[in-house]
């Protein structure tokens, strides 16, 4: 499945919007940007092995690292990965649940959720 930017970013709104309250409330202090694919240093920053692929990686400092003496320099990001994701999925529906899960995934480790806590809502 390949789709233009423009429909890409509409499924990435659709699934924003899916999110619950609980996770979604805190993209407010996120950037959410989609590039193509992962580069190298992404790849290799995730721990990503040859022959594995990234469908979306958080790039900041977690609230639960936080100092109020030496704040972050620069805003946190969410990247997700359009060709990898589209890779993964045959269908729209798919696609929308993959980048739904993947930014509920993305967001636990800015707010510094538990693995349990998103099993709890379904993402686990």
């Amino acid at each position: 499945m390949r789709l233009t930017e423009k429909e890409f970013d509409s499924i990435v709104e659709e699934a924003i919007g899916a999110i619950p309250e609980e996770i979604r409330q805190h993209l407010k202090n996120l950037v959410i940007s989609v590039k193509r694919r992962p580069s190298r240093s992404m790849l290799k920053e995730a721990g990503i092995q040859k022959g594995y692929t990234l469908l979306g990686l958080f790039q900041g400092v977690p609230l639960t690292q936080r100092s109020y003496i030496y704040p972050p320099l620069y805003p946190d990001k969410i990247f997700l990965f359009q060709e990898p994701l589209e890779d993964f999925c045959e269908t729209r529906e798919e696609l929308a649940r993959q980048i739904e899960i993947t930014l509920v995934h993305e967001i636990a480790h800015f707010i510094g959720m538990s693995e349990e806590r998103l099993r709890d809502l379904g993402y686990g």
